[in-house]
């Protein structure tokens, strides 16, 4: 083989392993599946857990978010949040919301060190997204779910109170995890479930504003931003409610309280990708390699397109790691 055949033949293979899905680091493949650029016969996935109270902040936190995402493969890094508010005794009755103390950006310190540490040393390779609770689920963790929603049927005038001091707290966590550079958020909506409240209205008023609020600041900043509808309080009757939510992706379930739908339908629905596709308690928990396989070689080839698999909300703690890296290795081999 002369110089000349052998530097064609050179140049030829680096074109081939730029196109290949393998070739770009995951940031580069993700902007490009976000752009409508995805590769054809390489399907995008991410599962995700919480690692236990030893990795809920810090550097612990940020070094088992870096093994998890490296073990498992999956295409971009998304951070738990886990700086939730403690129980606050003194809320007894709806008046007492008025009272919560604002908690500031040092409450937050400890997860923005996390956040840091793995921007640090992976954003160069891959998008990393923080996730968000909403201020209806922050206010539940200072009051007890029960506790918040009989005083939301009480005098939610009142709660709306605390909310508002939920949401400026949020405001600032949210802010300054943009400067610490992260790409977007996976926020987490609750409240709309069927039957959650006796009337509907409560949510449309008092719950779905304060979600708005970050959603509304994120939105056009960032790159990536997951909206997560989250079910795992109780299924939707319908997801009418939060379909003019921002994001650019919409993760939520496909079984609804009394009847299945589509991932074909939901990115209808959303008008945006659709991320899921998998029970978090079926074949993905306890099902055979063979198995799992099968299910996402099937949910691969029904869905919509663009779509990315994951599951339908966090995955259980005590799921296997290889168990996931080996769901996302099948779906990065089957495609349109």
């Amino acid at each position: 083989m002369n110089r000349r055949t052998f530097l064609s033949l050179s140049a030829g293979a680096v074109v081939a392993r730029a196109a290949s899905p393998a070739a770009a680091n995951k940031r580069d493949r993700m902007l490009a599946w976000l752009a409508g650029q995805g590769a054809p016969n390489y399907t995008p996935a991410a599962f995700f857990l919480h690692f236990g109270n030893d990795y809920k902040s810090g550097s612990p936190a940020a070094k088992r978010h870096l093994e998890f995402f490296r073990h498992t493969d999956m295409d971009f890094l998304k951070i738990q949040f886990e700086q939730t508010y403690t129980r606050q005794d003194f809320l007894q009755n709806p008046a007492d919301w008025s009272k919560l103390k604002l908690a500031k950006l040092n409450f937050y310190e400890p997860l923005l060190q996390t956040v840091r540490e793995l921007v640090k040393a992976e954003k160069k390779n891959s998008l990393i997204l923080m996730t968000l609770y909403s201020p209806f689920m922050c206010a539940g963790h200072c009051a007890t779910a029960p506790v918040l929603l009989r005083h939301l049927e009480e005098n939610p005038e009142a709660v709306k109170k605390g909310l508002d001091i939920l949401t400026e707290s949020q405001l600032l966590f949210v802010r300054a995890c943009i400067k610490e550079g992260v790409d977007g958020f996976y926020t987490s909506t609750q409240g709309n479930e069927a039957n959650r409240f006796t009337n509907p209205a409560i949510f449309t008023k008092y719950v779905k504003p304060y979600d708005l609020v970050s959603m509304k600041e994120i939105a056009g900043k960032l790159p990536f931003n997951i909206l997560h509808v989250c079910d795992y309080v109780a299924p939707y009757a319908n997801y009418d409610a939060v379909l003019d939510y921002p994001g650019h992706v919409v993760n939520c379930n496909v079984k609804l309280a009394n009847r299945q739908i589509s991932g074909q339908e939901i990115t209808k629905l959303f008008k945006r990708p659709f991320m899921g596709g998998m029970d978090r308690h079926g074949i993905i928990a306890s099902g055979t390699p063979a198995q799992v396989e099968a299910e996402i070689r099937q949910v691969v080839k029904s869905a919509p397109r663009p779509f990315l698999l994951g599951a339908d909300c966090t995955v259980e703690a005590d799921t296997s790691w290889d168990r996931l890296k080996h769901a996302i290795s099948v779906a990065h081999q089957v495609g349109a």
